[in-house]
Formats: structure tokens, C-alpha cells, sequence
């Protein structure tokens, strides 16, 4: 289809015809489709500037909405956030951080998992088909670790035992400056991190120098019924990638993480107009609380129809069993 105009959650392609949109982008309209306070913050901030490259030209927004981002992301300590373009780039940039602040050069990830598609975050990526396919060598020291999954005969203890495996054969700890996953796989579909496996990788990351980096580029922003999915879990990352659903439908991205690590990663961006949409970012949570519930109310109807597929797969069977025995 091809879409002439969309409201909230509607959209409509050139002939007219009207469609529910599940889709929202791939999670980037967490707040539906031109909500009316994010075209108004954009439309004032349009009257002012557009961009000027903060390192050139700082703004007042960019600096409001890394102070609420350090507020809110779920970091232990003081935060510091810097602000990008995409998600891809947000991911990136949180390895260089952790690459920076220990010196080291190896980064873990899981399999299923999506990171992006540049060189590095496409090397990241978890999945050969449709994002690695005929274009050759990946970047090096990109490590990946079976994502606990039962379908695939994969539990907790294998990934770790894997990982350990990992540690023992190919890259030592002492040379490894992140590990990186998502809370709950995208991609890979909707697979939640377990939180043993959380505990276990902040354990490691302790015992080792080790950066935590919490891919929340798709989990962001109340699509798990909390403003970030990591506040489902009781450890912490020490970096955090989000974007997407950041800006309401705008490229925005960004990196909140712990103010020691971040303090030798220098910015050079320019993220334009779009951070005057912290002036909509308030201290409720207006989108987690419905998301929350309503995600409640799914799973409370999905229940119910699994339990009638089920009676109606029993009757259908009984009713085999009988036309069979006669």
C-alpha cells in the first residue's frame, strides 16, 4: 500500500481506503501518528531553528531533554546523555563509549538479536538472513552468545555456559569492553531477556570491567508498559541506546549512561530541531500506564481464546476419534 495521510493510529493509502496501523513505523509512533502536541512543539521550534550542530551552536532543548533522559533512564548514579540521529547510530556510539571508557576493543551480543545495519551494528546482529546476506566480512572482535530460548532447545544455563565457553577460547574478559543485548528481542521475535540471564551479565560485567549496554531502540518509551523495559529488571545497564518512539515519528536517538563513562566520549552531531520535543516530555507516564494495562487486557484475552481453541481442538478430536471407530 501506499500511504496519502495517517492520524493516531489510522491510516489512509491514495485510493481512499482506511486502515488500522499495527505497525507504527516498527515502533517508532509509540505516541500514534501526528499526535497533536509533538506537531505543535515542532512547528513552534520551526519558527526558531532548525540546526546549527550543537558543538558548533548549542541549544536550550538539547540540553532540557538530556537532563530529563538523565532523570528518567534507569541508571545508577549520575547520568549523562548524548543525543543522535538514528537508532543504528545510537547503538554504535554506546559500544565506542564502552571502547573508550576501558580501552578495550571486543563486544558480546546474542543471537536473534538486531542492532542495525551499519558495518558494526550489522557485525552486532544476531541473524545472517535478511541483514548480513552477500555483503561480506563483518568487522572483527563481534562475539555472539545463543539467546535462552526453549523452542530452539536453548536455556539459561547453555547461553551461559556458552558465553563462559566464549571467555575461554576466543576473547579473554580483560579485552572485552561491552556486552550488549535487548531486553526483549525484536527482530528475533519478541523474546524477553530472562531476568537470571540479567543478573547473571551484570555479575560478569562487575567481575570483570565489563560495560552493560541496554539496547532499548525498539523496548523504549512504554512499549513494555514501563518508559524503559529495564525497569522490569532489578540491575542495571550502564549504557542505555534508545530512539525510535523518542521523538514521536522524528529521527531522534541518544545514549543515557553513567556519567564516569561517558566523560571521555565527545559529541559530534547536530540533532536539529527535534529536541524541543522535551517540552511534551513530562514526569507522569502518560503512555506507559495505558500500555500497561492494555497489554494486561491482551494477555488476559489471549488466555481466554487459547483456553477456547483448546476445548475446540478436544471436541474435534473426540469427534475424530468417533467417525474413526465406526
Amino acid at each position: 500500500m501506499f500511504t496519502e495521510r495517517a492520524e493516531n493510529a489510522r491510516v489512509w493509502d491514495v485510493d481512499g481506503r482506511e486502515y488500522i496501523d499495527f505497525a507504527g513505523g516498527i515502533a517508532v509512533l509509540n505516541t500514534g501518528h501526528r499526535h497533536p502536541k509533538v506537531i505543535e512543539a515542532v512547528r513552534a521550534q520551526l519558527d526558531l531553528v532548525t540546526h546549527t550542530a550543537f558543538q558548533v551552536s548549542a541549544y536550550a532543548p538539547y540540553i532540557e531533554l538530556a537532563e530529563k533522559l538523565n532523570a528518567r533512564a534507569p541508571i545508577d548514579g549520575p547520568a549523562k546523555t548524548i543525543l543522535f540521529t538514528t537508532g543504528a547510530e545510537a547503538v554504535e556510539n554506546a559500544v565506542k563509549i564502552a571502547r573508550a571508557a576501558t580501552g578495550r576493543s571486543a563486544v558480546i551480543a546474542f543471537t536473534g538479536a538486531f542492532h542495525g545495519r551499519t558495518a558494526l551494528t550489522m557485525a552486532m546482529t544476531g541473524k545472517v538472513a535478511p541483514y548480513k546476506q552477500q555483503f561480506g566480512a563483518s568487522p572483527p572482535d563481534v562475539f555472539h552468545v545463543p539467546f535462552p530460548l526453549a523452542r530452539y532447545g536453548v536455556d539459561l544455563d547453555a547461553s551461559l555456559m556458552v558465553l563462559a565457553h566464549i571467555l575461554r577460547a576466543d576473547v579473554e574478559a580483560s579485552r572485552v569492553a561491552a556486552i550488549v543485548l535487548e531486553p526483549v528481542q525484536g527482530e528475533g521475535g519478541f523474546h524477553q531477556a530472562p531476568p537470571e540471564l540479567m543478573r547473571a551479565l551484570r555479575a560478569l560485567c562487575d567481575a570483570n570491567g565489563i560495560l552493560l549496554i541496554a539496547d532499548e531502540v525498539q523496548t523504549g518509551f512504554a512499549r513494555t508498559g514501563k518508559l524503559f523495559a529495564m525497569q522490569h529488571y532489578d540491575v542495571r545497564a550502564d549504557l542505555i541506546a534508545m530512539a525510535k518512539s523518542l521523538a514521536g515519528g522524528f529521527p531522534l536517538s541518544g545514549v543515557t549512561g553513567r556519567r564516569r563513562r561517558q566523560a571521555r566520549h565527545h559529541a559530534r552531531i547536530g540533532a536539529g530541531a527535534y529536541p524541543a520535543l522535551v517540552r511534551r516530555f513530562r514526569r507522569d507516564d502518560p503512555l506507559a500506564l495505558p500500555a500497561h494495562d492494555r497489554g494486561r487486557a491482551v494477555r488476559t484475552r489471549a488466555g481466554a481464546a487459547r483456553g477456547c481453541v483448546a476445548r475446540g481442538l478436544r471436541r474435534m478430536t473426540f469427534n475424530l476419534m468417533e467417525c474413526c471407530s465406526r
